[in-house]
């Protein structure tokens, strides 16, 4: 059984328009999750710094996955990766998506008590169009990776409706888990930000993180899954 959780931070500004990266490692230990992927984690501008300091982020129980291309960055294009420490991480790499606006995906494996997963997390494109393009060029990529492992694709997909647009993309053998709404973090209204997963996952439990510091921190709130790994 793994916890997964995606979350928005907002590059750390809160709904009160304070920069907290203190803040945001709070709301990441109420969650407790497992595996989490972040979107908006670094500074737009410059050399892409983390808003996130890297010695906060030791005292925690995770660490990043490596797929930064400069050596401020926890990630790239602002997605990262946060693995519990005694989780053991294999390949890791940044993914290219056609798009319109910097967006970008990254993609991590995983081994958990000798079985192994495949974890992406990606910040979807603004345009409908694009959204679909860049979910249609995340599948080709895991298909042209090494090993077929379950996989679990997690982030901010900017897609309010659950059924249609981006989501048909990824088929029948994938599963949209319901977490709930998330966006925005005071008053949730949309489902901006999604978990799916490959076939064979089992769902034991899934919701919306909503505590009084999650409202504030970001605009987003974070989304979370207790997904059980499939059976070899």
């Amino acid at each position: 059984m793994i916890k997964f959780a995606s979350y928005n931070i907002h590059k750390a500004v809160g709904t009160d328009r304070r920069r907290d990266p203190e803040r945001i490692i709070a709301v990441l230990r109420e969650i407790d999750a497992d595996v989490i992927a972040l979107q908006e984690a670094d500074l737009r501008l410059g050399d892409r710094a983390s808003v996130l300091p890297r010695a906060a982020l030791d005292d925690t129980k995770w660490r990043a996955a490596s797929v930064a291309r400069r050596h401020r960055s926890i990630g790239w294009h602002g997605n990262a990766l946060l693995v519990r420490r005694d989780f053991e991480l294999g390949a890791a790499r940044a993914l290219e998506l056609p798009t319109l606006e910097p967006r970008g995906a990254i993609c991590c494996d995983i081994t958990v008590g000798g079985s192994s997963l495949r974890v992406v997390g990606t910040h979807l494109d603004l345009s409908g169009l694009r959204r679909r393009d860049q979910v249609r060029s995340i599948m080709d990529q895991l298909i042209g990776c090494e090993g077929d492992l379950p996989a679990v694709i997690m982030g901010d997909f900017n897609q309010w409706g659950t059924r249609r647009g981006a989501m048909k993309e990824f088929g029948d053998d994938w599963h949209a888990v319901d977490c709930g709404r998330s966006f925005p973090s005071r008053q949730p209204i949309a489902t901006l930000d999604r978990i799916v997963a490959s076939a064979g996952w089992h769902c034991r439990d899934k919701g919306v993180h909503h505590s009084a510091l999650a409202a504030v921190a970001s605009d987003h709130l974070p989304v979370w899954a207790h997904l059980e790994m499939p059976k070899n």
